[in-house]
């Protein structure tokens, strides 16, 4: 199962993101993250990127691919995964719709969670108030006017997807203002409804082993269901001979009673005829 989540910020991407992980035993794959560990790993790509981030650039959408198809290369990416962080721009959906295609991978879904943008603010507002009234310091990426900002630049480079990707059918929607618990079922209901859910393995190897037990059982009742119609029409052959052979026994005697009492009458009507 391989997904993109769509959505702006606070819209709950993470937190449904690893849901689908523990569920479905997929990984996660952020950009930040694997930036991180290729330039820790000292991989050609990841040289490349702490080259440009030293120098205090953007890191290209190529060497950011390039980190990608190194990542989804490693066996814990084989069953699958969700993309966090990527793409941002149409630019990079089309660079990784041609990685997906030159390694023979498919994307399954883009799950957008679709959210209010007045109802997100109201969220901040109402959780910074409740951390001033803790005593506690607001962090500077939770405010109202740090999220105002991200969603602009989300509208402007990210939101173009939307359209991008419902052109290809990819594009599946999600009420993001439902609770936590009805998101995470939606999702896997309209997951489910795809295919993109394979089957449990111990689900798909308990059937065959029920199935197995069953078949013995339903040959032995048909077995003794068989022994028992040829007993009853054993049974019954011999008792229509019983009655056949009793009703000669009775039409005989009964046969030949008839005939002589037949010749009787026959012979006086002579004798009387002859007198005459």
């Amino acid at each position: 199962m391989r997904l993109i989540l769509l959505g702006p910020p606070g819209s709950g991407k993470g937190t449904q993101a690893q849901r689908l992980v523990h569920k479905h035993g997929i990984v996660q794959l952020s950009t930040g993250e694997m930036l991180r560990a290729a330039v820790a790993a000292g991989t050609p790509i990841g040289l490349q990127a702490k080259e440009i981030m030293a120098n205090g650039g953007l890191v290209p959408d190529e060497v950011v691919v390039g980190i990608i198809a190194d990542r989804i290369e490693q066996p814990d990416a084989k069953k699958g995964f969700i993309l966090d962080g990527f793409p941002r721009t149409v630019p990079q959906a089309e660079a990784l719709d041609e990685l997906l295609k030159k390694r023979h991978l498919k994307l399954d879904a883009v799950i957008e969670l679709r959210v209010n943008e007045s109802a997100l603010l109201a969220r901040v507002e109402k959780r910074a108030e409740e951390t001033r009234a803790r005593g506690e310091e607001v962090r500077l990426d939770d405010t109202p006017e740090v999220l105002t900002k991200r969603l602009a630049q989300y509208r402007s480079m990210t939101e173009p997807l939307i359209h991008y990707y419902s052109e290809r059918r990819k594009l599946l929607t999600v009420d993001g203002m439902m609770t936590i618990e009805h998101v995470t079922r939606e999702i896997n209901r309209i997951l489910g409804a795809i295919g993109a859910l394979e089957p449990k393995d111990d689900e798909s190897a308990k059937k065959p082993a029920k199935s197995a037990q069953k078949t013995p059982k339903v040959a032995k009742k048909a077995t003794k269901l068989a022994l028992g119609v040829a007993k009853v029409a054993s049974r019954a052959k011999a008792a229509r001979k019983s009655v056949k052979k009793a009703a000669k026994a009775l039409k005989a005697p009964t046969a030949r009673k008839a005939a002589k009492a037949a010749k009787k009458p026959a012979k006086k009507l002579t004798k009387k005829r002859a007198k005459r």
